[in-house]
């Protein structure tokens, strides 16, 4: 794994997570338990900390980064889907950040929303609990998020990271 100290920023894994060898984390931050982080996907936490509840997913490709002094949250049973970016907001429990989604300094995304594939929500957005973000720039849609969806996916990436824990070998 590419884990990495910036001075005495050190980041803190809990031992059940799973980090791929080809993730990059750096500096201050956290991972919780069983959470996964998958290939290509870099935590940078330099300017502020960066915070990766129980159970959430940071899937492939995805930057998590923060702003001066603005951290990054990400609550527990989270699934943040492939090549997202998030920078400086905070991701409450309970919600879906699909792919390629990005999502700016101080954007709220309260438990329970989803953040749709390729949406773009601008800085300082709130997202209420059960809506959608959608589009560029994002707008939202109340109630229109379905509540099991993010529950399922968590499941499954939690039962995906043990797997990859005990059976993932390099072969060259």
């Amino acid at each position: 794994m590419a884990i990495y100290a910036l001075g005495e920023l050190v980041p803190r894994i809990a031992e059940s997570a799973y980090v791929h060898p080809e993730a990059v984390v750096i500096g201050d931050v956290a991972i919780g338990a069983d959470s996964t982080i998958w290939p290509g996907a870099v935590l940078r936490g330099d300017y502020s900390h960066i915070e990766i509840g129980a159970r959430t997913s940071i899937q492939d490709g995805t930057i998590v980064h923060v702003g001066h002094d603005v951290p990054t949250v990400i609550g527990d049973d989270c699934v943040v889907g492939h090549n997202a970016y998030l920078e400086g907001c905070v991701i409450e429990d309970h919600v879906l950040v699909a792919s390629m989604a990005v999502v700016l300094t101080r954007v709220i995304a309260r438990s329970r929303c989803v953040i749709a594939a390729g949406a773009m929500v601008q800085v300082g957005t709130e997202i209420p609990s059960y809506a959608m973000a959608l589009g560029v720039p994002a707008k939202i849609r109340l109630d229109a998020a379905k509540s099991d969806y993010v529950d399922r996916s968590v499941a499954t990436y939690v039962a995906n990271g043990q797997l990859y824990k005990n059976e993932l070998r390099r072969l060259d």
